[in-house]
């Protein structure tokens, strides 16, 4: 399951990835936001960590206008490593090299057709789980 979460400026997109998810028989646990109404990033990026983190899905995603702030929230939750991509080669190596478990995405930046090849090229990418790659996600993860 993919859990996926939005802001006010992220909600057109995630609209439309959680379709694109459907179609593809992936299971979506939708947190919100549920309509346009102006509304806070943080609350959204953090119930899509804590979604991850707790094991209830594989991954997540986050949009917001820019993918900065979600994305930045989501990094906040211990152990998740958000990544904010604009094209599919930074979605593949954040996959490969960093085993990034939260996409995130801003809807202003990249338009839909570019959106659903990026989510595309992060959930079908696997973790290379190279010796240099662990080492250095250890690096990150560490107190």
């Amino acid at each position: 399951m993919i859990a996926v979460g939005c802001d006010h400026g992220g909600y057109d997109l995630k609209q439309i990835i959680v379709s694109h998810l459907k179609e593809k028989g992936i299971l979506v646990k939708d947190v919100g936001c549920m309509d346009k109404k102006s509304c806070d990033y943080p609350i959204y990026g953090r119930a899509v960590a804590k979604a991850v983190i707790s094991g209830e899905c594989e991954k997540g995603i986050v949009v917001c206008t820019t993918g900065i702030g979600i994305s930045i929230a989501a990094n906040k939750v211990k152990g998740i490593r958000a990544a904010l991509c604009s094209d599919c080669y930074s979605a593949e190596l954040t996959r490969l090299h960093n085993n990034a478990n939260v996409l995130a995405l801003g809807s202003y930046v990249v338009g839909q057709g570019l959106a659903l090849k990026i989510v595309d090229t992060f959930l079908n990418t696997e973790f290379s789980g190279e010796d240099r790659h662990l080492r250095r996600i250890e690096g990150i993860i560490e107190d």
